[in-house]
């Protein structure tokens, strides 16, 4: 499953803030770019997972995460 990602600089954090427009609440952050991947990465299936064990089990297992950037 794909997600598209918003991906910001923080200059008060002083590192990168990503959100999952389509999943609700579903945010992190990272020093670098790189990191904030990875960390989002783990805060997409820590979501589903919450989402399966309220109930919802209607949102499919991601099988790939689709991350990207544009500079601009």
């Amino acid at each position: 499953m794909k997600f598209k990602v918003v991906i910001t600089y923080d200059a008060e954090y002083s590192g990168y803030v990503i959100d999952v427009p389509e999943l609700v609440g579903c945010m992190s952050q990272g020093k670098t770019i790189d990191d904030a991947l990875v960390n989002i990465r783990d805060a997409i299936k820590g979501w589903l997972e919450v989402e399966r064990k309220h109930g919802r089990s209607d949102i499919i297992e991601p099988k790939e995460v689709f991350l990207g950037e544009v500079t601009v």
